[in-house]
């Protein structure tokens, strides 16, 4: 007797993808550090200071949070629109969520001038 051949499911019944919001939060803050690798004054923020994301998602909507350092003097509305673009295009192009927000906040401006001073401090 032949086996009778297996019926192919459709595809909302065969199970459902749930993407964490910490995973989203990482894609988030790794498309943020590859836009301020780019930027000039990239070099005046210390290695260290990495972009910090947090995100909240519903159904298949998120919204993004960042936290960035960025060297100054420098176009900060430009750079941060960069940011809130790319952002966007990669979190959408890797879960496939729409992303309606991204907030970007400045925690901290990093300058070569107070660079220079605190180099010439002794403590």
């Amino acid at each position: 007797m032949a086996a009778a051949a297996p019926v192919a499911l459709p595809a909302a019944e065969r199970g459902a993808l749930r993407i964490a919001d910490r995973v989203v939060a990482k894609i988030a803050a790794r498309a943020a550090s590859e836009v301020l690798a780019d930027v000039p004054e990239s070099g005046l923020v210390p290695p260290d200071r990495t972009p910090h994301a947090s995100v909240s998602v519903r159904k298949e909507t998120a919204r993004v949070r960042l936290s960035v350092e960025l060297g100054y003097p420098g176009d900060l509305g430009r750079v941060c629109g960069s940011v809130r673009r790319h952002v966007a295009d990669r979190v959408r192009a890797l879960t496939g969520m729409e992303v309606p927000e991204v907030a970007v906040e400045i925690e901290r401006l990093h300058s070569a001038t107070a660079r220079r001073q605190s180099e010439g401090r002794v403590l």
